[in-house]
């Protein structure tokens, strides 16, 4: 089945010039897609603004960054940060002198977080601080940022908040089995989502990675309803994740990482941009493919679908350049092992019956199960095998393509986007790569 909505052509028009302004929601840390569209917005001369999530203290209490920090994230983003802390979620939040969800977790243990339950009217109590906490916050930056950004400017809000989960040791052990397990340590993803620990975490998801879009919307209303009365335009992005097409024998289809926890989440972050976009609101959630980040490193097997973008590649009319992208990843392997057999291993791996299976776009977000860890995380396992070293991989040089196809096609796609929205598939990347390159 066919993602619905997805990118075909490169995007041709830019309304976005110098004077107009590029507003990062969310800090930046590390490699991640955020650093793609930042690039665009640094090349057609925008003024770069920013904000901070702020840092816990010893106590788990919420401050501002220090003026070191401060300045170490401003020139890290290369724009403006207004240090106001928008740390999302509720997980460390609560009525003063009561207990965090984090606190409810803390006596959580491998044998008995199935069976442990929470208190949901505190927990609600502790969401409405967290909520009305960050939503103050954002209104202190939205009054800030309306002195600042001129009539007439257009402007981009680019959402990059997402995750949520709360930092217990009981859930490490447990991802590890969930997302790494196979045989006997393997754990059944359904098994956390049916506990109060995994229904208080898809909550904070919520939060973390959809409800956020939605703050922002409401918490710029003034900025862009000034704009837009004086002739700028303003546009809203998000980072989605619903799978991606790949070249499958020969054909693009589309496939899915499994189990995507966030994956409701995700969905939620989507009706979101529908809602607004009912509204003449041009909110877009961009589906984009899977990559290696730092924060995606856990879930073992999300890399697999990397591969295949060698092959789009040069079925998007790819020369010498793609060919060169083919040589990079060639002297990253073992001597005598060749990337035409890691491909092979991989065609094996979507070819295979249990992997056809997960291949249902309409029952998107599906359960994990043991059959699909041993072949999902075994093939990851022998992929990785066939390097010279860890910390030099394929899918370290895909990923970085990835995030350098997606910046212009955000960019472009969002001066005038076609929907609320839209997929970004190993297709319309492999096309905007060689376009650049070519």
């Amino acid at each position: 089945m066919f993602a619905p909505n997805s990118l075909r052509e490169i995007p041709q028009g830019n309304i976005f010039r110098k004077d107009d302004y590029f507003v990062l929601f969310g800090e930046l840390f590390g490699r991640g897609y955020a650093n793609g569209l930042i690039n665009e917005a640094r090349k057609a001369g925008m003024t770069i603004i920013g904000i901070t999530v702020g840092r816990r203290d010893e106590n788990n209490a919420l401050r501002a960054l220090t003026p070191e920090e401060h300045a170490t994230a401003e020139a890290n983003l290369g724009g403006r940060i207004f240090n106001v802390p928008l740390m999302a979620g509720f997980d460390l939040d609560a009525p003063a002198g009561e207990p965090t969800p984090t606190d409810l977790l803390g006596g959580m243990t491998l044998k008995s977080w199935q069976e442990d339950k929470l208190d949901w009217a505190h927990i609600e109590k502790c969401r409405s601080v967290g909520v009305n906490r960050f939503k103050n916050s954002v209104s202190n930056v939205m009054s800030e940022l309306n002195g600042l950004i001129p009539d007439g400017a257009n402007a981009i809000f680019a959402h990059t908040m997402a995750g949520g989960i709360p930092k217990v040791k009981v859930f490490l052990a447990i991802a590890n089995r969930i997302y790494k397990g196979r045989g006997d340590r393997f754990l059944s993803s359904r098994a956390l989502l049916n506990s109060d620990l995994g229904k208080l975490i898809l909550m904070n998801f919520d939060e973390v990675t959809a409800n956020t879009f939605q703050y922002l919307i409401e918490g710029s209303s003034a900025i862009r309803a000034r704009l837009e009365k004086t002739g700028g335009k303003v546009r809203y992005t998000a980072y989605g994740y619903h799978g991606t097409e790949i070249l499958i024998e020969e054909q693009y289809q589309w496939q899915t990482y499994t189990n995507y926890t966030q994956g409701n989440a995700k969905m939620r972050l989507e009706n979101i941009a529908k809602e607004a976009w009912k509204q003449g609101i041009k909110a877009t959630v961009y589906n984009c493919p899977e990559i290696r980040t730092n924060s995606s490193d856990i879930f073992v097997g999300v890399e697999l679908s990397l591969f295949p973008l060698l092959k789009a590649l040069k079925k998007e009319l790819g020369g010498t350049w793609a060919e060169a992208q083919w040589q990079a990843c060639r002297e990253v392997l073992l001597e005598g092992q060749s990337l035409e057999s890691l491909l092979q291993k991989i065609d094996s791996y979507n070819s295979t019956e249990i992997m056809k299976s997960f291949r249902n776009f309409s029952a998107w977000p599906i359960d994990n199960s043991a059959e699909l860890a041993d072949v999902m995380i075994g093939t990851s396992d022998e992929i990785t095998q066939m390097h010279k070293s860890r910390n030099e991989l394929v899918t370290d040089i895909l990923s970085s393509l990835v995030l350098e196809g997606t910046g212009p096609l955000m960019f472009l796609e969002s001066s005038n986007p076609s929907a609320p929205v839209i997929w970004l598939n190993h297709d319309i990347i492999a096309k905007q790569l060689n376009a650049m390159h070519g």
